[in-house]
């Protein structure tokens, strides 16, 4: 690991990788316990696999934005270190698989020389902020969203305040009303708006979510300045940092947070955090991410277009003029988000000289090209039709979501990839004027976790099981009419009824038939699901529940040739032992070094955080000792006051919560920052010192 002080010029990132080899080794040698080193390694974007022994690793891509040399690495990345494969995810990343563990520093030391980044794509930390992927192309937008979301990335990133939260926070920035980034689904989304006096702001969702409880957000803010969205954002995150559930993982997001307290007391929390803010205004660079070269104009030679029909369907469905006139973007349908690093290579080499440096991942799984001219449209499709990627009908019925299912995900149930396939070509070959409407959504998941986003699909399916006497057969669960309304509103989807997954092509026909039979003219879909009612398409649904009638085939799943046997949550062991109470106490001994490193730097802010959470660990380590697992920080606090302060085992000059909570009540000066890391380093020793008294000699 050592070479990577050479080969890399940030200090910080070398530093990042050189500490994930220590951990890693630490991990082998039974050093670290197993749920530390899971959180560890997810943290940079390390990911277990269902296959055992090797990993998923997540690339971090903000809001999708990708070049054409960072592609070109990422492919080589997975052929050197993976399967050859690029994932594309629902948040705009790209995920390789089957990279082993001990190889994953090299990996990320190769991809931080184009400057692109595993850190915090996994884990209890800000996950990738998205947007919109026609951010600053969008005729509708009232400006690009771009450079806040870079800002917000970069201001995250590496930040103590989200480090360890008790699970993931998402972000969004659509860029206009259409909410194309679904800020309803997120714990912070934000849409851009102009005020009276042309001045930027952002209307606010907070405590979104999907998962196997769906929950909208609530608007909080019509109008915040843009000089307040870091702090605003900031203020929260603190907020469910220190009150968020941390044991039981089903109801630890933000959204539940919201359901506990009420939303009320979360938006007084985050006031109350307002004093203690790194900063109380935040002016964002507007130039951070410009907009990509133009390509030169080339002339090109005249193309013959096999299937004028098909070229004009691809105009129709995947090319839009962009708000800069004389230029279009290009929608790229991306099957299953599925592209082999060959494919990669020559998708780059066909695109390059007739579109901007720039491409976007779409939340769809595709990708958008950007500033293509006119004349050159019919030499881009052409290319892109000679790489079998040309397909019409981006986001519209045949373009289904999905995640990987049982291909590689522990929690999958189902597999939704081949499902996924299946529908598509059941619009294609049977429903083709069905790739115009872009309204209705269909989205799979592999299990009911919504990686594939089917809580906010129109017509959803996520992978179950079913009972058939002593089989069991794999089974959808229909989800219906979900999706998004608009200016922040959304609409959850409900379950409908279960049926097995060979019979999902059966329930897409039933209610495509149904939808064109009984809908009125310019009846948007979810008018028509109102209208109708959910019972009525359980009726209609409940033949195809029917398990009498099932075939030996039914008991396979789509993809597979064996018999179906529900795997679920293979996971990794240390095989050791561990004293949990030692390793808090270690924990708080490394986060008082790192209050220590900011404190040298100048960095306040950063250093009375990590002073913050070396008082919480020290204080959950005595805890712990006595049986004593509180599932938030803020219940560590109380019970710490009532264990060992009130009882005179462990005495303080004041309560353990006036001590702690100082860090809301004062300014992050140089002088309250000395003062905290002081007290957070005697309250360590105190409570090594009470901690060695304990154990038997």
């Amino acid at each position: 690991m050592q070479s990577f002080r050479t080969e890399l010029e940030n200090p910080i990132v070398e530093q990042d990788i050189i500490d994930l080899e220590r951990k890693i080794r630490a991990f082998r040698e039974g050093k670290i316990h197993d749920e530390k080193f899971r959180s560890l390694r997810l943290a940079r974007g390390v990911y277990g696999q269902r296959q055992p022994g090797v990993q998923m690793v997540r690339i971090k891509l903000p809001f999708g934005k990708v070049t054409f040399k960072q592609l070109l690495k990422i492919a080589n990345i997975a052929d050197e270190y993976g399967s050859g494969n690029l994932h594309l995810t629902t948040r705009q990343d790209i995920q390789i698989h089957y990279v082993s563990l001990d190889r994953t520093p090299q990996l990320w030391a190769e991809l931080e020389k184009d400057d692109i980044t595993l850190r915090e794509a996994c884990g209890n930390t800000v996950r990738n902020v998205t947007s919109s992927p026609n951010a600053g192309i969008d005729p509708q937008e009232p400006f690009d969203v771009s450079p806040y979301a870079q800002a917000t990335f970069e201001y995250f990133l590496r930040n103590p305040i989200c480090q360890e939260m008790g699970r993931k926070f998402k972000i969004s920035f659509s860029s206009s009303d259409a909410d194309t980034a679904f800020s309803y689904i997120h714990d912070l989304g934000f849409i851009p708006k102009l005020n009276e006096k042309g001045e930027r702001g952002f209307k606010v969702n907070l405590g979104g979510g999907l998962g196997a409880q769906p929950l909208l957000a609530s608007i909080v803010e019509e109008f915040l300045p843009e000089d307040q969205l870091i702090p605003y954002i900031e203020a929260i995150i603190r907020v469910f940092d220190r009150y968020g559930e941390r044991n039981n993982r089903n109801k630890a997001r933000l959204k539940y947070l919201v359901q506990k307290l009420g939303l009320d007391e979360v938006l007084r929390l985050a006031k109350e955090e307002h004093l203690a803010l790194k900063v109380k205004s935040y002016p964002i660079n507007r130039g951070a991410v410009p907009q990509p070269a133009i390509p030169d104009a080339i002339s090109t030679q005249p193309v013959q277009i096999d299937n004028p029909l098909r070229y004009e369907q691809w105009l129709a469905t995947n090319v839009f003029e962009q708000k800069q006139k004389g230029f279009y973007g290009v929608y790229v349908k991306v099957p299953v988000g599925d592209i082999h690093t060959p494919e990669a290579r020559k998708f780059v080499e066909a695109v390059k000289a007739y579109v901007a440096d720039e491409i976007r991942i779409t939340q769809n799984q595709g990708l958008l090209l950007k500033f293509v001219r006119k004349e050159n449209l019919e030499a881009l499709y052409a290319g892109l039709h000679a790489l079998d990627m040309a397909a019409p009908g981006f986001d519209s019925v045949a373009d289904v979501t999905t995640c990987p299912g049982t291909d590689t995900c522990n929690l999958g149930i189902s597999n939704s990839m081949t499902m996924a396939k299946v529908l598509e070509d059941v619009i294609f070959n049977e429903y083709e004027d069905f790739i115009y409407n872009r309204e209705i959504k269909i989205k799979i998941s592999g299990c009911m976790n919504s990686c594939g986003q089917h809580g906010l699909a129109h017509i959803g399916f996520h992978g179950s099981s079913l009972k058939a006497g002593a089989r069991v057969l794999p089974s959808v669960q229909v989800m219906l009419g979900g999706g998004t309304v608009g200016d922040g509103l959304g609409r959850a989807a409900e379950r409908v009824i279960k049926v097995p997954s060979k019979r999902a092509t059966d329930v897409l026909r039933t209610l495509l038939d149904d939808y064109k039979a009984q809908s009125i003219e310019g009846e948007t879909y979810h008018a028509y699901y109102d209208r109708q009612g959910k019972d009525y398409f359980y009726r209609l649904l409940k033949p195809l529940a029917d398990l009498t009638t099932l075939t030996d085939d039914e008991f396979v799943d789509w993809g597979h040739q064996e018999t179906f046997a529900t795997a679920i949550g293979v996971g990794e062991c240390a095989g050791v032992i561990i004293d949990l109470v030692a390793t808090l106490l270690y924990e708080a001994d490394e986060k008082l070094g790192w209050a220590n490193g900011a404190y040298a730097k100048g960095l306040w802010a950063d250093a009375i955080y990590h002073s913050y959470n070396t008082f919480i660990s020290s204080a959950k380590a005595l805890l712990l000792d006595k049986g004593i697992n509180t599932s938030t920080q803020a219940g560590i606090i109380k019970e710490f006051d009532a264990n060992y302060v009130e009882t005179g085992e462990l005495p303080l000059a004041t309560t353990f919560n006036e001590l702690v909570l100082q860090i809301n009540k004062n300014e992050p000066s140089e002088a309250f920052a000395t003062t905290y890391k002081a007290q957070a380093t005697e309250f360590l020793e105190a409570v090594k010192t009470k901690r060695e008294a304990l154990l038997p000699s």
